[in-house]
């Protein structure tokens, strides 16, 4: 049922540095990208996180509440996303750890990128 996520961004170019850093560890990479979109997939596959310039025309904004997981094969990866978020300049809504609270498995990082959207990286694995 999933087919994409889009989030708005206010400097594509800075976005996708960001994100290209962020999301490498979970094998995604560019798929698409112009003046108005980028977007990243698995290697083969179609875009399924884009980051865009709203196309009203307005600034993008984050909300509070709104959040994209993005699901990691497993912990490692998690923790490397999300090193990635702040050294790219992210910051930080709660780091690598397990919420059991979610289920004995839910291994997961919070960041918000350089938009203010939130983004989190999950792994439901034991590993």
């Amino acid at each position: 049922m999933y087919s994409h996520t889009t989030i708005g961004a206010n400097d594509l170019a800075r976005a996708r540095a960001f994100y290209d850093a962020v999301l490498a560890p979970l094998g995604l990479e560019v798929r698409f990208a112009d003046d108005g979109i980028i977007g990243w997939g698995l290697p083969g596959g179609r875009p399924q996180f884009l980051v865009v310039r709203p196309f009203d025309g307005r600034a993008p904004s984050a909300g509070n509440g709104p959040m994209i997981a993005l699901l990691a094969a497993k912990r490692s990866l998690v923790d490397a996303c999300y090193a990635a978020a702040l050294e790219q300049g992210g910051t930080d809504e709660g780091g690598p750890g397990l919420r059991p609270h979610y289920h004995r498995n839910y291994y997961g990082a919070y960041f918000r990128d350089l938009d203010g959207n939130k983004i989190c990286i999950v792994s439901h694995h034991a590993e």
